[in-house]
């Protein structure tokens, strides 16, 4: 009950469009508040259909935080967005509070009932069982913060150090990135594939394991972990199945939890759409140097100049692209900022008792087919 106040579209939609000039495929909330501190969203939308979903619950005892960048189609995303926090508040309940063991549950919840809707939705929709989500959750409760995640969004921490008496910061990445272009990743899915020496090939320029996908680690992409789904004669005609022996890709979340410490000012929490662009040092200067409205937005910005000086292009001229053409400039990009002010005690009475909220990034930016998309997938898995 106390999480359905997430999915109603007009709480859903607190946030601004860029106007007059802006950028016509950004939305951001500047600055709001969660309990020991302030946090700020943005996402700018590249493809045709936004992959990206992204989500903040607070209330006076949990911070939940969810990025899912969506591949292959936004079902997974969409459907992660509606499933991840109820299933955390539900597991939490039941054992008492929240821990690593509750977040892993919930992300298990989450990934079989995303392949019971794939079944009942194959003879209707063969490609869903090749559409996946790349899912980065942070909790914060009781100081402690947990960050779990399955591909390559990423959560990095800014850090207070202080340096021949200068205040300065530092970048501390708390994610894993579950991404074949990364060596480590790379041995890994080769080592647990010993009999198959085309698991991670290059192709098109980046190692993808099959020739097919980055990320080792996701909601969905069932023909990719369950092979019977690739002798379904419905998904055999739609596709190009593989022959699989056993699944190429899992969805256990990688898991870190810590004590929160004074010296811990502010989490970045983006889609790899962001770290395309800004190195984690780089996004972590700019929080740090800046005033905290609208920070996540000015570094959503940051990432799209980035992108622009790369086509030796300007800003301005990016944000004029259409969304589906823009994909071939940059990503879906979502990043979310959350202020940690715990050492200030400003979690005393910052929030009421009875204060939940939720911010959800717009299902798609701006399109009037967004809250009829979202009900037409509640209908399909009801």
């Amino acid at each position: 009950m106390m999480l359905r106040s997430c999915y109603r579209p007009l709480e859903r939609c607190f946030g601004r469009v860029a106007g007059g000039g802006g950028d016509g495929l950004m939305w951001h909330a500047d600055l709001k508040q969660h309990a020991s501190g302030d946090y700020s969203i943005a996402v700018v939308q590249a493809n045709s259909n936004l992959e990206d979903q992204s989500q903040v619950f607070t209330s006076p005892s949990a911070t939940y935080v969810g990025v899912y960048d969506g591949h292959g189609g936004p079902e997974a995303s969409r459907f992660v967005n509606k499933h991840m926090f109820p299933f955390m508040h539900k597991f939490a309940k039941e054992h008492g509070g929240l821990s690593a063991d509750v977040i892993k549950k919930a992300f298990n919840a989450t990934e079989e009932e995303f392949c019971h809707l794939v079944k009942r939705s194959l003879p209707l929709k063969p490609q869903i069982a090749s559409v996946g989500s790349c899912c980065l959750v942070g909790a914060i409760s009781n100081d402690v913060l947990y960050v779990a995640n399955l591909g390559d969004s990423r959560a990095v921490l800014g850090r207070r150090v202080d340096e021949d008496k200068k205040k300065t910061v530092v970048a501390e990445r708390l994610s894993t990135d579950h991404n074949v272009a990364v060596e480590e990743v790379r041995k890994e899915v080769e080592a647990l594939h010993p009999d198959d020496s085309h698991i991670v090939v290059y192709t098109r320029g980046v190692w993808r394991i099959k020739g097919i996908i980055q990320v080792s680690r996701s909601i969905g992409d069932v023909y990719l972990k369950k092979p019977e789904f690739n002798r379904d004669p419905i998904y055999q005609h739609f596709g190009n199945p593989i022959p699989l022996k056993r699944p190429v890709m899992t969805a256990e979340p990688s898991i870190v939890f810590r004590k929160l410490r004074s010296e811990d000012l502010f989490l970045i929490f983006a889609s790899d759409g962001l770290w395309e662009q800004l190195t984690d040092e780089a996004a972590v200067e700019i929080v740090f140097k800046n005033p905290r409205a609208g920070i996540a937005k000015r570094l959503v910005t940051a990432a799209i100049q980035e992108a622009a000086k790369k086509r030796e292009m300007r800003y301005n001229d990016i944000k004029k692209i259409e969304k589906g053409i823009r994909r071939h400039f940059h990503d879906d990009i979502t990043v979310i900022v959350i202020y940690l002010d715990h050492q200030k005690g400003s979690s005393n009475g910052r929030l009421k008792n009875n204060a939940i909220g939720c911010t959800c990034a717009p299902v798609d930016i701006f399109s009037r087919d967004a809250d009829q998309a979202e009900a037409d997938m509640l209908q399909t898995i009801s």
